[in-house]
């Protein structure tokens, strides 16, 4: 399992070189500051996240998530359809 989680670091992280650690909750995260992803084995989530030019970061997982942030501020929409932000003034689900 270990070997097949370097390897989805290194696809995540496409031409540079990856370093991954197992951190104190469990998790193995790999990154080199533009692409990074980690798998979480307490509760079988992977994820993947990438910084566009402009410094915004998407981040997806497994069981279907995905994140788009940028300075604090965000939108997430889950699985199930729930979809979350974050403004400078407000924050909310619908």
């Amino acid at each position: 399992m270990k070997d097949l989680v370097i390897l989805e670091c290194l696809v995540v992280t496409s031409n540079a070189f990856a370093e991954c650690a197992t951190n104190s909750r469990g998790q193995t995260v790999c990154g080199n500051g533009q692409a990074a992803g980690g798998y979480n084995r307490n509760t079988g989530t992977a994820w993947t996240s990438q910084t566009n030019q402009n410094g915004g970061r998407t981040t997806q997982t497994n069981r279907g998530g995905e994140a788009m942030t940028m300075n604090g501020k965000g939108v997430v929409h889950g699985p199930g359809g729930t979809t979350c932000y974050r403004s400078a003034n407000s924050h909310g689900c619908n």
